[in-house]
């Protein structure tokens, strides 16, 4: 039996480079001190890897090693299980998927037209209500956040917001409490489960939610948040609900459009397309999403 000085010494070892899949292995749990020594000596004898060492002796598996590897190259996400959030936060849960690439497309789509350029807040909107929209938001702000940027996913959706059910957070306060001066920015939640990226909610449903987001008071907060995070993504209220989306597009200077396939008409697209650029502001791109 190891003594609890032997432990130590293993668990030091391991923890001095926090970095290695060896310390991250221990960090999460996946190895305990108890095992440490043993896989640092297999590892030394046979002059293997240490994930590999722990592997053969059948204290982790594939699945450990890729979690681990994502970490350590600040590249997070979640198994099946693990965490909290929604099991339809794709960028989460499946970074691998077919579904996720296509995130990332448009993600350096975005990068090249919009933030690159000097911009760093962005609305999200969608034509109708059940669109999609506050979904593919919050799986754009964690592949935003994966890329290594700092991220915050404002809820605007003051009538009814749902970013605070998907990161599965409290949320009692927010950015309506913020545009009231009930609040200050202390409310911004930072997920973590992710490395960039932060959370903050819509909070207090307010009586009047286009009042609210038209206060300068609001063009001052978004200059605070550019200050902070390298992109800010807005989730707003559906076009159809009001002219939420068009208050938010004049402060962000851009709207990027998401539709879903089979439910939202061209026209509706267009019409609001065209509203966004009357307002002085830029339609940066459009997004057609499938779900069921």
């Amino acid at each position: 039996m190891m003594t609890q000085t032997e432990l130590s010494i293993a668990s030091d070892k391991l923890r001095r480079a926090d970095s290695s899949i060896g310390g991250l292995l221990l960090e999460s749990g996946k190895i305990t001190p108890e095992n440490a020594e043993r896989v640092l000596r297999m590892q030394k004898e046979l002059g293997i890897r240490f994930g590999e060492a722990a592997q053969r002796m059948g204290l982790i598996d594939e699945s450990d090693i890729a979690q681990v590897l994502a970490r350590q190259f600040d590249y997070p996400y979640l198994r099946p299980g693990e965490g909290s959030c929604s099991p339809h936060l794709v960028a989460a849960y499946e970074p691998f998927s077919p579904q996720v690439e296509t995130l990332r497309a448009v993600r350096s789509q975005l990068m090249l037209r919009w933030f690159a350029r000097g911009r760093k807040s962005l609305t999200v909107v969608g034509v109708g209500q059940g669109d999609g929209a506050s979904l593919f938001a919050a799986n754009l702000a964690v592949v935003f956040s994966q890329l290594g940027e700092a991220t915050l996913l404002v809820d605007a959706n003051l009538r009814a917001p749902s970013q605070h059910q998907i990161f599965n957070v409290k949320g009692r306060q927010g950015l309506s409490d913020v545009l009231a001066g009930r609040a200050d920015l202390d409310v911004v939640e930072h997920i973590d489960s992710f490395v960039d990226l932060s959370l903050l909610c819509a909070g207090t449903l307010p009586p009047n939610p286009q009042e609210l987001l038209s206060r300068n008071s609001f063009a001052g907060l978004n200059g605070q948040l550019e200050t902070r995070y390298d992109v800010t993504l807005y989730d707003v209220a559906a076009s159809t609900k009001g002219l939420d989306a068009l208050v938010l597009a004049a402060r962000t200077g851009g709207v990027l459009i998401v539709a879903r396939k089979n439910k939202t008409h061209l026209g509706d697209i267009n019409a609001l397309a065209e509203q966004v650029t009357q307002n002085g502001a830029q339609v940066v791109g459009s997004v057609l999403v499938d779900f069921k």
